[in-house]
């Protein structure tokens, strides 16, 4: 049994200190003054959900973008700041936001975040650096476009959250990246980007009060009249029969595979049993049940394993294998037994009380640094788990029962009415 987590030194409501800007930036800040350095990281509310279908990874071009160059500084003086002093920093965008993150000593915090107000407010565009960028991306699509693990991903995607937001790659096709112009790429900062929603976490080796006092100095100003509100998410429509759906990639020496169903939000009651059920059945060990059955028993696969994946709208949970593709059908037929023998019998006892062990012994390792207190503090609060979640965590987990895993795994697993997709030759 895991030892009781020393809950003194967890995040929480006594130490994660909340500040909202005049202009609607929140700011959330914690200390730690055993490092020299601080974690940044955030998000706004700028992603894949505002990009048109014919623009399709525009969100994602724009945040790619914003350090290539601003009105102030060129692509080659932001990097040679950041590097001249051994700081990071970098924006990535999903269906929902573009997020930011970066780390550096606590005497460059003001740096940092001039950079990143900087890449926020001002990004320029230049078109030399557009172009090289949308070479890149072009060359990573056709990477994709060739990856029999990506493209059973993509084919799942599609088939599960058909005429839905989540079913769109948020990175778009080489015709959608094609067709995005410099043009589209200002408009869609200039309607999309601003403070209002803006998330920023400091943690680090500096008082609350002196980082809210930094971010206000250079984002406090910010202001964007008519800001647009991201859309509404449609309902997902059920999936009623199983779906299948191969992807041909001539020539290749592996199949992948993706058979699932959709699963709970993040913040839905039943999240924490669909995890630890989650954990029994592909997770655990090695790569729990499913991991057993498929590759070590039977020795189908390279790998076998399931996921959850919970966020603000409906999640997925899913088992992925990428096998011979002579055993593709096989694979898929021992994965379809274990849902079966999943939803009928639960987990055991032993199975549950290992993986609650787990799930408690390593929280205080993901909080060993403050990036990962970083992502800790913006997780309950963009999900509304509250501050003090981290407090309630073990009593959270501990209290998940036997009944609570199968009552979940009926609830969302129906091994007649899977989504299945493979992709290889």
């Amino acid at each position: 049994m895991a030892k009781p987590l020393a809950k003194q030194s967890l995040p929480g409501p006594a130490d994660i200190h909340k500040t909202v800007l005049s202009n609607g930036i929140t700011v959330l800040t914690r200390s730690n003054f055993n490092s020299p350095s601080v974690s940044m990281g955030g998000y706004l509310p700028a992603g894949a959900l505002f990009d048109p279908d014919h623009k399709l990874g525009l969100a994602d071009f724009v945040s790619s973008s914003l350090m290539r160059g601003t009105q102030m500084q060129t692509f080659d003086e932001i990097y040679n700041e950041l590097e001249s002093v051994g700081a990071s920093l970098g924006f990535d965008s999903g269906v929902h936001n573009t997020s930011f993150g970066g780390r550096t000593l606590v005497e460059d915090l003001p740096l940092l975040l001039k950079l990143l107000a900087e890449s926020l407010q001002s990004p320029s565009f230049p078109k030399d650096e557009v172009e090289r960028l949308r070479a890149q991306l072009l060359t990573g699509l056709a990477i994709r476009g060739q990856d029999t693990a990506d493209m059973a991903d993509m084919t799942f995607d599609q088939m599960l959250f058909q005429e839905h937001p989540y079913g769109r790659p948020s990175d778009g096709f080489p015709e959608t990246i094609q067709s995005i112009t410099r043009k589209d790429m200002k408009e869609f900062h200039r309607r999309y980007f601003g403070p209002k929603g803006m998330v920023i976490a400091i943690v680090g080796a500096v008082h609350p009060k002196k980082a809210v006092e930094e971010v206000e100095r250079v984002l406090s100003g910010w202001q964007v009249p008519g800001q647009v509100d991201a859309p509404l998410l449609p309902p997902l429509k059920p999936v009623r029969q199983t779906r299948r759906h191969h992807h041909t990639l001539k020539g290749k020496s592996q199949s992948d595979l993706v058979i699932g169903m959709t699963g709970p939000r993040r913040k839905d009651p039943e999240y924490m049993a669909a995890s630890l059920g989650n954990s029994v059945l592909g997770q655990f060990g090695m790569m729990g049940r499913i991991g057993d059955v498929v590759r070590e028993k039977s020795g189908l696969a390279y790998y076998a394993y399931s996921s959850l994946n919970s966020g603000v709208g409906p999640g997925s949970w899913e088992v992925n294998a990428g096998v011979n593709p002579a055993n593709l059908m096989r694979a898929i037929d021992l994965i379809e037994k274990e849902l079966r023998r999943f939803v009928k019998n639960g987990v055991t006892k032993e199975e549950l009380a290992d993986s609650q062990a787990n799930y408690i012994g390593r929280l205080p390792l993901s909080l060993e640094s403050n990036s990962g207190v970083v992502s800790a503090i913006l997780n309950i609060h963009r999900y509304d788990l509250g501050m003090d979640y981290y407090q309630r965590y073990e009593n959270l987990v501990r209290s998940v029962t036997r009944e609570d895993v199968l009552e979940t795994a009926q609830k969302y697993i129906d091994p007649d009415r899977l989504v299945i997709a493979t992709a290889g030759p």
